[in-house]
């Protein structure tokens, strides 16, 4: 039988084409007819089968003997009268919420999950966005008024694409859903375009580009900015009617000449102005960047840049430039505009965004003794162990905890903490409709995936894990009311509701009519008009933002940067036999000039050391990497970034963690006593 799905694994959200027989997926290939993907696929969905033979099945209980099985209805009991009693012992604050990354591919923990985290009514709430993505929500907060108007480069169109910090011929894209970056960057060669790169690697992508240059890790704001500058200064700026503040920005970035972004990022003065020049009089441009600029210690400052250089260019909203998308179902109606500094943490003063702190707070916040203390957590599809800073003094204070619950199909890093821990059903087993996905795509298409597997008797669903937890909760404190109906309410009805009174008033029927998805067409113009701010009007600088820009300094030191692998999703997929074949991906590059001058050579088992850690892994000789930079990827076992970034360190305007350009020092490794 011939099933047609969407892979929920990365934001490519590619369209798949499953073969099903005797209950179980046989072969996984990719849907041709999918408006957006058209037949892509990466090695990661054909391990969709793997994931849901290795998954649990029904709730387990850590004793002193180890794992136990429990059935569901104990299980909820006892993780609700846990919660009930600390809230009502220590206040509500002191149960601790974190979402992972997988929150966002599962339709049934967008629609259910927050009803019942919400009636914790804690504002001690984390997540990964503040790991990986808070510098870019933030910068739209402050210039477009909703922390999810994400404007996306209009690939299919542009002419000069400039990407910063981003590899999306391995992630397809990311807050930029872009399935078959390969055949799109051969299309825009074909039509005439440029793409140049900026980044410390000579990436995947870096090397199919036209142009790549190395920049020094947490220095692209001061490049960026010094790009504004020249386009201000020599005139060639041409932004839209309803932006404001031009004067301002201009006053702003008097200080950042090429000369000194070029005595602080390592790339040339006549390059930096080169480039400006270029992109202010391409025919359609945009300017992308992602991980390398997000994770850094100017995040924000870099986000802020790149939509500055897409505004003032007039690229913002121009076919060929960055434009917003027009969703069957609209998140600004949705979702929270976003907010920052209402609050503070405990311990560190952190400010929070969106209702949330910044991840890098929360071992302090279970540690620390007082009022206020997180002694309780909530762990949904997420595995922070191996995905945030420092995740070997997290796993100490999560080991400390009074209660841990952790919703998850595995035991992993994280989950081997908690208490309980209750297994949502596979991805295979669900039904899809992508709520975030479809609002960050390159062009507009609307797709509903009925579940290809039956779930197993004994499983359930995340929604309906999350509505026996909400609504027996409820029982003991009394809350939303709205919440609660919305509980018992299925996924499938809630989309269907939200895409009835969406732009194009479709409904679930007929997506189910059209199982390859619905193409609803390029993405167009739609500002003033979407934008959420006073008067429709883009206030292009920010006071926070402004003032950080005296912050930038050349860092100094061997410094360390991550790396994403086609095979592997942050820290899933990294123990799946499948994907995991041949060589480890977990070794260092380093450039053989830094090898040299510290006696070390390829193939050798080197220490890398970080204020915070250090961790033992065989060396790359390559000249792909920087000199004074040195890459290794995070969510790996044996050796991962992760083990080596400092939760003390943040953008101190986002709030975000710092993952690239970590001060570390390589030397050999002592062998095993």
């Amino acid at each position: 039988m011939t099933r047609f799905g969407t892979c929920p694994l990365c934001e490519a959200v590619c369209g798949l084409e499953l073969q099903v027989a005797d209950g179980r997926v046989t072969s996984v290939t990719g849907d041709a007819l999918d408006p957006l993907s058209r037949g892509h696929l990466c090695p990661k969905a054909v391990a969709l089968p793997d994931i849901r033979d290795d998954a649990l099945r029904t709730p387990v209980r850590r004793t002193a003997t180890g794992w136990e099985l429990i059935g569901w209805d104990e299980a909820i009991g006892l993780v609700v009268r846990r919660l009930v009693d600390i809230r009502r012992t220590h206040g509500a604050d002191a149960v601790g919420v974190y979402q992972g990354n997988p929150t966002v591919h599962s339709l049934g923990a967008m629609t259910h999950g927050g009803g019942f985290l919400g009636m914790l009514g804690t504002r001690n709430r984390f997540s990964a966005g503040s790991v990986d993505q808070l510098p870019h929500h933030l910068v739209s907060y402050l210039l477009y008024g909703h922390q999810m108007l994400l404007p996306v480069p209009d690939i299919d169109r542009t002419g000069y694409f400039l990407v910063v910090g981003a590899n999306p011929m391995v992630s397809n894209g990311s807050l930029m859903t872009v399935p078959d970056f390969a055949r799109r960057r051969r299309e825009l060669a074909a039509r005439g375009g440029r793409m140049v790169v900026l980044d410390p690697r000579r990436t995947e992508t870096a090397k199919v580009a036209d142009e790549h240059h190395f920049v020094r890790p947490g220095t692209d704001a001061a490049l960026l900015l010094a790009m504004v500058r020249v386009i201000l200064s020599d005139g060639l700026a041409n932004p839209p009617s309803y932006v404001d503040q031009i004067d301002q920005v201009r006053a702003a970035v008097e200080p950042c000449t090429v000369d000194w972004a070029a005595a602080v990022s390592g790339v040339d003065a006549t390059v930096i102005t080169r480039l400006a020049t270029e992109f202010a009089a391409a025919d359609g441009a945009a300017c992308y960047g992602r991980m390398g600029v997000s994770t850094q210690r100017h995040g924000a400052l870099c986000h802020w840049a790149i939509q500055l250089l897409n505004i003032i260019t007039g690229n913002l909203d121009r076919p060929g430039g960055t434009m917003v998308t027009r969703p069957a179902i609209d998140l600004l109606r949705i979702s929270s505009p976003g907010a920052r500094a209402r609050w503070r943490s405990r311990v560190r003063g952190a400010p929070e965004f969106a209702g949330e702190f910044p991840v890098a707070v929360l071992a302090e916040e279970i540690t620390t003794p007082g009022a206020g203390r997180i002694r309780a957590m909530v762990v949904s599809a997420g595995n922070p162990v191996l995905s945030t800073p420092d995740g070997a003094t997290l796993g100490k204070a999560l080991a400390g905890l009074d209660f841990l619950v952790a919703i998850d199909f595995r035991i992993t890093e994280t989950s081997r903490h908690a208490d309980v821990v209750l297994p949502p059903t596979t991805p295979l087993e669900r039904d899809h409709y992508d709520l975030i996905f479809h609002a960050l795509a390159i062009r507009n298409t609307a797709r509903f995936s009925p579940a290809a597997l039956d779930k197993p008797e004994t499983a359930r669903h995340d929604w309906e894990i999350f509505r026996d937890l909400g609504l027996r909760y409820r029982k003991h404190f009394r809350g939303n009311r709205l919440a609660a109906l919305r509980l018992r309410l299925t996924p499938a009805r809630i989309v269907d509701l939200l895409l009835r009174v969406g732009p194009y008033r479709l409904s679930l029927r007929v997506l189910r009519r059209n199982p390859h998805g619905i193409d609803l067409g390029p993405l167009t113009p739609a500002l003033p008009r979407r934008l959420r701010t006073p008067g429709k009007r883009i206030r292009l600088a920010p006071p926070p933002l402004v003032d950080a820009i005296a912050g930038i300094q050349a860092p100094q030191g061997l410094l360390l940067i991550g790396r994403r692998h086609l095979r592997a999703n942050n820290s899933w997929l990294n123990d799946v036999a499948r994907l995991t074949r041949g060589r480890p991906r977990h070794h260092l590059l380093m450039h053989p000039d830094d090898l040299a001058e510290r006696g070390l050579a390829h193939g050798d088992t080197v220490c890398v050391r970080s204020a915070v850690g250090e961790v033992r892994v065989p060396v790359t000789a390559t000249d792909d990497i920087m000199r004074g930079v040195v890459s290794l990827p995070h969510g790996y076992r044996a050796a991962s970034a992760n083990d080596l970034t400092d939760a003390r360190v943040l953008d101190p305007v986002s709030g975000n963690a710092v993952l690239n350009g970590v001060p570390v020092s390589v030397s050999a490794s002592a062998p095993p006593t």
